[in-house]
């Protein structure tokens, strides 16, 4: 018998404790009847019975409806006239354009990134024929040493 006493308080306490710290730790706006400190008090004074009557009427379920604004309510709504929409699609086409003609350090004039190689082979290509055609001048013989 002396065991279901002390198992009963044992639990009876983890019970004060467990709604003790829920009512302290959950939001205020969540606290349903009196205010989140008055059930806190309440879990204190009134053990058991405080604990039953937090997790039964103080806790709220957190779920507040959603309050609706009508569009025409909205100070957002009437904000912006069509002259300001119109100016601000301007701006950012013209950043959209300033940034499309934008040229990147290895990028050529003709833009994309091919562009810049189709233009050095060309040159590459004709240096490399001159110099297959015609000795170049570190190769030719100095006239001056043949003498």
């Amino acid at each position: 018998m002396a065991r279901f006493i002390i198992l009963a308080v044992v639990l009876a306490i983890a019970f004060t404790l467990y709604s003790l710290v829920d009512a302290s730790m959950t939001d205020a706006r969540r606290a349903r009847g009196v205010p989140k400190p008055v059930w806190v008090v309440i879990c204190v004074v009134l053990p058991v019975i405080g604990g039953i009557l937090w997790l039964m009427v103080g806790k709220g379920d957190g779920r507040e409806p959603a309050k609706q604004v009508a569009p025409d309510d909205d100070p957002r709504y009437g904000a912006l006239s069509t002259e300001h929409v119109d100016q601000r699609i301007a701006d950012l086409e013209s950043q959209l354009r300033a940034l499309d003609d934008e040229v990147f350090p290895g990028e050529g004039a003709g833009g994309g990134e091919g562009a810049a190689d189709a233009a050095a082979e060309p040159e590459a290509d004709a240096a490399a024929d001159e110099g297959k055609d015609a000795p170049s001048e570190t190769n030719k013989p100095d006239e001056d040493t043949e003498r």
